[in-house]
């Protein structure tokens, strides 16, 4: 991992092979700044290349937004196409880091993912939510479209219809309607502590290998890039074999073996 200065509005750590980031900035419902994407792919990257990534959580500080979307203070100043396509894809770019990051990224909706914050979250492989979470693509209500590459990562979740339906309402939507719209992956029930539920969630995978992750991974965006049956099969025989192969799957084949073999 290379060395890097510590983040200003993240909080990260790296516990039992998982990366877990924060974003901290609870005054400003964890706004979006150009600043705190920067840090979220400095962040990422870094991150990608550590052997051992199993997968990653990415959340916001307190429980009242996830991420509000982006800096309005920031985007005042906005008002040409140079300015705006270049606020575009450098924070397009820092999605992109978690989009690629080569083992799953679980969103943890902790409160309320609003435009940009949407973006950020369906940009993420699986999103859990907290009982009382929502989200919201608002931009249509501030006269603008998706601009860091969310709504193509919605058109695929949910379908062109729902989509449309959610861009062009932008109606906020419950934990319950997004699991049904296929937008959260799990809820967690009214009552129960989301620390213990999101971690519950998590805990299989702590379990999994670091080259089964990335062979998942890489299946994943394999698909979610648009790759033809053809390129998506042959993606999908490279991690066979490299999963195949490996000395951990005959590790776990042969103690399975073991124990069906000492059954009466």
């Amino acid at each position: 991992m290379a060395s890097t200065s510590p983040p200003r509005y993240l909080d990260v750590r790296y516990e039992q092979d998982i990366l877990h980031v924060v974003i901290n900035r609870p005054e400003k419902r964890n706004a979006l700044s150009q600043a705190v994407l920067s840090e979220l792919r400095a962040v990422f990257d870094a991150h990608a290349d550590l052997p051992g990534l199993l997968a990653a959580t990415l959340t916001g500080a307190g429980e009242r937004c996830f991420a509000a979307g982006g800096d309005l203070q920031e985007f005042d100043s906005l008002r040409d196409r140079p300015g705006t396509e270049a606020m575009a894809l450098h924070s397009r770019a820092a999605l992109d880091a978690i989009r690629h990051l080569p083992v799953p990224v679980i969103a943890l909706l902790n409160g309320d993912a609003i435009g940009g914050g949407a973006e950020l979250a369906v940009a993420c492989d699986m999103r859990v939510f907290a009982p009382h979470a929502r989200m919201a693509f608002v931009q249509g209500a501030m006269g603008i479209s998706p601009a860091w590459g969310g709504g193509a990562d919605l058109l695929r979740l949910a379908g062109p219809a729902r989509a449309l339906r959610l861009l062009a309402r932008a109606e906020f939507i419950d934990a319950s309607l997004a699991l049904e719209l296929g937008l959260a992956d799990a809820v967690c029930p009214s009552g129960e502590p989301f620390a213990t539920f999101h971690q519950a969630f998590l805990a299989p995978m702590t379990t999994r290998k670091p080259q089964v992750m990335r062979a998942f991974k890489r299946i994943a965006n394999t698909t979610r890039a648009g790759a033809s049956d053809e390129d998506a099969r042959a993606a999908e025989m490279a991690c066979l074999l490299e999963t195949w192969l490996h000395p951990d799957h005959w590790a776990a084949h042969d103690a399975t073996l073991a124990r069906i073999s000492s059954k009466p």
